[in-house]
């Protein structure tokens, strides 16, 4: 057998290469040390602009958003993954992915673990591809395989396009960790949670009065021409008018741009985040507006203590961070 096993300091990997190796002694263990595939693994998402269908007014515009800040979130939701190759066999990388997930709600101004997080560690590799030996290997190993064979069409056969399938397959695992722990808020709480990301991935999130999703890449900008532009031109306190987020996979939403710092001497995507609730039904723009207006109000609380030194503080408020130490100290 031809194995190249990757080693690091966590112990779990180490103790699948330990197996790995007692299983094929001829294994040659690797001490670089490679940093997670994370990384190194491009988003495959090309960047896009959709036209937004603005349900507040007739047309995309900035608005002021008036009042003081209000501390309103009673938790915070974020989610990790953290994925290396572990091995090769028969050229197809083995990776060792690890999801995790968890809900930090405010307790006398301190932030605690609501319920248990949840944390799943798995092996994923593209079976289709692998000798019987090597298939028959992994699975007798101590972990849950996932096989990352494509449903349609043949495998690609180089050894990168399949670890960053592999990747892929990890960031849908971490999106339904979140998206669990999330249902599970509802079913059980009905103060405001803050989730870090998209909430229309799930039908019962998605139409929660107590969720708010809030996004912080943009590599799909709902806006176009002088929309585009009123989007850019948003200072800090401004938000955009509210419009409807639809997708053929995923759930209806009611979404908007708000500016939380200001983007003086920076790019236009600084401190743009975009939000997210459940889409009114039937839609009163003048209520959709004054939502949108108190749960901006909810977020620009949330502007401070700085996320530093993330790289992403200018979106990150301080709770999502704190869930994210949390999980890498338990993870």
């Amino acid at each position: 057998m031809s194995v190249v096993l990757r080693a690091t300091m966590d112990q779990g990997l180490a103790a699948l290469q330990r197996q790995l190796r007692a299983l094929a002694p001829e294994a040659a263990l690797v001490t670089d040390g490679d940093q997670p595939l994370e990384r190194m693994t491009p988003d495959a998402r090309p960047p896009r602009l959709v036209q937004a269908d603005v349900i507040e007014g007739r047309s995309l515009k900035g608005r002021r958003v008036f009042g003081d800040p209000i501390v309103r979130f009673a938790a915070f939701l974020d989610g990790t993954q953290t994925s290396r190759v572990i091995a090769y066999l028969d050229g197809v990388p083995i990776v060792h992915g690890t999801v995790a997930a968890a809900v930090r709600i405010r307790r006398n101004r301190r932030l605690t673990t609501w319920h248990r997080p949840v944390i799943a560690r798995r092996l994923y590799a593209c079976l289709r591809l692998l000798s019987p030996d090597h298939g028959r290997l992994l699975r007798s190993l101590d972990a849950e395989l996932v096989d990352t064979t494509p449903a349609t069409g043949e495998p690609g056969l180089h050894p990168f396009v399949m670890r960053d399938d592999a990747v892929h397959r990890i960031q849908e695992d971490r999106e339904r960790a979140e998206q669990e722990l999330a249902e599970r808020w509802c079913a059980f709480e009905h103060e405001p949670l803050f989730i870090d990301g998209s909430i229309s991935g799930s039908d019962t999130v998605a139409a929660a009065a107590c969720t708010v999703g809030v996004v912080k890449s943009h590599r799909t900008l709902y806006a176009d021409g002088e929309a585009l532009q009123t989007i850019f031109a948003l200072r800090r306190g401004e938000r955009s008018s509210v419009f409807r987020v639809t997708s053929p996979k995923r759930v209806t939403v009611a979404s908007w741009y708000l500016r939380m710092r200001d983007p003086v001497g920076h790019d236009p995507m600084w401190g743009l985040v975009r939000v997210e609730i459940a889409n009114p039904a039937p839609i009163d723009a003048d209520g959709v507006g004054r939502m949108a207006d108190h749960i901006s109000l909810w977020i620009l609380a949330e502007a401070t203590p700085l996320s530093m030194p993330d790289a992403r503080w200018d979106k990150m408020v301080y709770g999502i961070r704190d869930c994210e130490e949390f999980l890498r100290a338990v993870t």
